[in-house]
C-alpha cells in the first residue's frame, strides 16, 4: 500500500478550479501535481498561479504515475467521459456534480470503478462542513425528536446576471435542479437516508435568457431545461420533504427546515460550509442559534477525506453511491415533472458517518 500524501490532478481549469486549488494546495495530505484543460494555455496559467508543476491535456496528467485521484471539474456533459478515461488509466475519480448526465452514463462509471477496484467520489462536499455536520449531530442526538417533515428551497433569478459564461446553466445537466439541487438533496439524504419515490411539477418561464456581464454581455441564448421545479420526496420510515428549485424568482431564498416531533432545525445554506444553525422547541417563541463544530475549509475537503480514506482503507464520505443516488433523484424528479406521476427510486445509500471531532484538514496525518 502506498504511503505519504496522495497525488492529485485537476481536469477543468474554469472558474471553480480556483477554489479547489486554493484549498487542495494548502492541505498537507494531498499534493496537486497537474492541471489539465482543453485550453492548454488556460491550464498553464492556472497551474502557474497555484505553483502546480505540470499542465496540459487530460492525457498529460493521466500519464503522471504519482497521480492517484483525478478531480474532474469539467462541464456536466464531460463528467462521465473524463471519469471513464481516468478510471481506465488506473486513477480514482472525484467529480463535480452531477455524477453524469443520465443514469446509463452514471452506471457505466460506477461499474468501471468497481471492476477496476477504484473509487468514485462526488461533489458537493458542503455536507462535510461545520454547518451541516453540526446539524447531523443535533439531529442524531434527538434534539428535535423524530423527523416528520422538511421544507427546502433555493430561489433566485439565475446566474446569467453575474456569470461570464452562463449558457451551460440552461442546458441538460444543469438548470436549477441539476446545478443547485445536489447541494440540497445531498444535505437531505446525508441526514435522513435514501429517498424511495418522488413527484414533481416543472415550468420554464422564458425560452431565452440574456448574458448580463463580461465579454458576452447582451448575448441571447436558448433555455433548454425547466427553470422552476417543485418536488416531493419520500424518506421511508421518516420525513417527507417539499423542495423548490428555481431560477425564476426575484425573491432569493436558500433554506432547509426540518420539523421533528420535539422541535425544528433551520439548517444553513447547503451551498456553504458554515452556519448559522438554528433550533427551536415545540413551545419556543423564537429560534436559538446552536454552536458549530467542524471545518469551514471549503471545497476540496471531500477530496481530502477520500485521500485519507484511501490510505486508511476505509470508506470515504462524499462517495460515488451518494452521488449516484442524488443523480437518480434528480432524474426521477425530471421524469415526474414530464409525466405528472410519482417515480420510484431504486438506488440506495447509507448516511455517511460524521467527521471525527479532531478532523483537521491542515494537519498532516499520513505517514511521510
Amino acid at each position: 500500500m502506498s504511503s505519504g500524501p496522495v497525488g492529485v490532478a485537476l481536469v477543468g481549469a474554469g472558474v471553480i478550479s480556483g477554489q479547489y486549488l486554493r484549498n487542495l494546495t494548502s492541505f498537507p495530505d494531498v499534493r496537486v501535481l497537474g492541471v489539465a484543460d482543453l485550453d492548454t494555455e488556460r491550464a498553464a496559467a492556472v497551474a502557474r498561479e497555484h505553483d502546480v508543476p505540470v499542465s496540459g491535456t487530460l492525457d498529460t496528467v493521466l500519464a503522471l504515475p504519482e497521480v492517484e485521484i483525478v478531480v474532474n471539474l469539467t462541464v456536466p456533459s464531460a463528467h462521465a467521459p473524463v471519469a471513464l478515461e481516468s478510471l481506465r488509466a488506473g486513477k480514482h475519480v472525484y467529480g463535480e456534480k452531477p455524477l453524469a448526465l443520465d443514469m446509463d452514463e452514471a452506471a457505466k462509471v460506477m461499474a468501471e470503478a468497481a471492476g477496476l477496484g477504484l473509487r468514485v467520489g462526488g461533489a458537493p462536499d458542503t455536507f462535510l462542513g461545520a454547518g451541516l455536520q453540526s446539524a447531523a449531530h443535533a439531529l442524531r442526538s434527538g434534539l428535535i425528536g423524530e423527523p416528520v417533515a422538511v421544507t427546502a428551497a433555493t430561489q433566485s433569478l439565475g446566474p446569467e446576471s453575474w456569470h461570464p459564461n452562463p449558457e451551460f446553466f440552461y442546458q441538460p445537466g444543469a438548470g436549477p435542479l441539476f446545478d443547485l439541487g445536489p447541494y440540497y438533496l445531498t444535505a437531505l439524504v446525508s441526514l435522513l437516508g435514501p429517498v424511495t419515490r418522488v413527484a414533481a411539477d416543472t415550468r420554464t418561464a422564458r425560452a431565452e435568457r440574456v448574458v448580463g456581464s463580461g465579454d458576452k454581455q447582451g448575448k441571447i441564448f436558448p433555455v433548454n431545461v425547466p427553470t422552476h421545479v417543485n418536488a416531493l420526496l419520500d424518506f421511508p420510515g421518516t420525513a417527507t420533504a417539499a423542495a423548490t428549485f428555481s431560477f425564476d424568482s426575484p425573491v432569493n431564498r436558500r433554506m432547509i427546515e426540518i420539523i421533528g416531533t420535539e422541535g425544528a432545525l433551520s439548517l444553513p445554506d447547503p451551498n456553504t460550509f458554515e452556519g448559522p444553525l438554528l433550533a427551536r422547541g415545540l413551545r419556543d417563541m423564537d429560534w436559538r442559534e446552536l454552536p458549530l463544530s467542524g471545518t469551514t475549509a471549503g471545497r476540496g475537503i471531500g477530496v481530502l477525506d477520500m485521500a485519507r480514506s484511501i490510505r486508511a482503507g476505509t470508506p470515504h464520505r462524499a462517495s460515488g453511491a451518494l452521488a449516484y443516488h442524488v443523480l437518480e433523484l434528480m432524474v426521477a424528479i425530471s421524469e415526474s415533472g414530464e409525466r405528472s406521476e410519482f417515480r420510484g427510486v431504486t438506488s440506495t445509500m447509507s448516511s455517511p458517518d460524521t467527521l471525527p471531532a479532531d478532523w483537521d484538514p491542515y494537519a498532516a496525518t499520513l505517514p511521510r
